[in-house]
């Protein structure tokens, strides 16, 4: 007699549905009874053993509240509802904002060229960790990148994460991955005396446009939306509230945090009043657009710069960035500062950025503490310890 929640299935054709003995090989049916839910959670196994094992599983989960009956929805009408309500922004971001157009496509490339053609049909609740470490290791394979790997994960963690919040799921396939970390390259960091060289190399016209990634580290996209109005040079500062994007235009700062007030500094000021002056825009005009309302183009401007690199050790906009966080750095600004004048959405951001360019070893913070201390103190009272003496102590 079969255990309760536990039943033999036989095949229809099989002479036991008319009294006489089994002649098909049976299947047994496990099912737990979701009371919240009204309804009961079913499987099927080749062995009654398989399906007393998952059932114990599965009535243990459903006690826990982690047990969900199959839904309906398939990775791809997920992956739909996903798009749409980025795009017309009923589903937020994490911090509560919109999802930038960039962040959207991004999304939307990753779900129709890797995901949707492997999991696609498949339900939400049929979708387990192994499907997606499958998926992930052969992307690997194919010899994809660490980071195009976690990229194409993305989406699939965003629909999971909402699938969970609205009941539709009760495990999320996406955590507990093994996955490869991303080592990436060392962006180029310009030294002072490269920046220097760099700048001298460029032509007026493009001299204050990366003078300005160098010195105030904004990103391509804020660079190519700054206006006259933004720049206070009296003040000595700039204020970021806008970026803009390939396809869409002008839009709001790549999030909140992106909207800020950045210190124009010594070397930057010069720079900027000549191009002002040179340019003789104002007001609304763009700071470094071909025209007071066209935004430059990054590729002509790249073109021009590696033209007139050919003796120097050319750089990016976005390394440019990258040196002027590391000028900060070493000029010894604060992490917090430093996160809030590159716009970083976290301290967390800035540490996982730069912090392999932040000092922090054992030798040098035992060095600072001691001379900090010896400093209020009116230097040290005990008499210092010698290596010979350190040595004697050894065992």
């Amino acid at each position: 007699m079969a255990a309760q929640g536990i039943r033999k299935r036989h095949a229809r054709s099989c002479r036991s549905a008319t009294g006489g003995r089994c002649s098909c090989r049976p299947s047994w049916e496990a099912f737990v009874y979701l009371k919240r839910e009204g309804t009961k959670v079913r499987r099927t196994f080749p062995t009654e053993a398989a399906a007393k094992a998952w059932r114990a599983d599965a009535q243990s989960a459903a006690t826990r509240g982690r047990l969900r009956a199959p839904t309906t929805l398939t990775v791809r009408q997920a992956a739909d509802e996903l798009l749409t309500g980025m795009r017309d922004g009923s589903i937020p971001t994490r911090s509560g904002g919109r999802y930038k157009p960039a962040a959207v496509r991004g999304y939307e490339r990753s779900l129709r060229l890797r995901v949707l053609p492997e999991l696609g049909a498949a339900r939400l609740s049929d979708i387990t960790r192994a499907d997606v470490q499958e998926l992930a290791d052969r992307l690997t394979a194919a010899g994809l990148s660490a980071s195009t790997v976690q990229n194409t994960l993305d989406p699939l963690r965003v629909i999971f994460r909402r699938a969970i919040r609205r009941d539709v799921v009760a495990v999320d396939p996406t955590k507990g991955l093994e996955l490869r970390r991303p080592t990436g390259r060392r962006d180029r960091i310009a030294s002072p005396a490269e920046a220097v060289s760099l700048l001298d190399a460029l032509s007026d016209e493009d001299r204050a446009l990366w003078a300005s990634a160098l010195y105030a580290g904004l990103r391509r996209g804020e660079l190519r939306a700054l206006r006259w109005r933004d720049v206070d040079l009296v003040a000595k500062s700039l204020r970021v509230e806008r970026g803009w994007d390939d396809e869409e235009g002008e839009q709001d700062g790549k999030s909140r945090a992106a909207q800020r007030t950045v210190p124009i500094i010594g070397r930057l000021a010069p720079i900027l009043v000549a191009h002002k002056l040179a340019t003789g825009r104002d007001g609304d005009d763009l700071v470094f657009g071909v025209t007071s309302s066209e935004p430059f183009q990054p590729s002509n401007v790249r073109r021009r710069a590696l033209t007139a690199w050919k003796l120097v050790d050319p750089i990016g906009l976005h390394e440019a960035r990258h040196t002027f966080a590391s000028l900060m750095i070493a000029a010894g600004v604060n992490a917090k500062a430093l996160s809030t004048i590159m716009g970083h959405a976290t301290i967390a951001i800035t540490f996982d950025v730069y912090g392999h360019l932040m000092p922090g070893g054992e030798e040098e913070a035992r060095s600072r503490i001691d001379v900090y201390l010896a400093q209020l103190d009116g230097g040290p009272r005990l008499r210092a310890v010698g290596p010979s003496e350190v040595a004697s102590l050894a065992p």
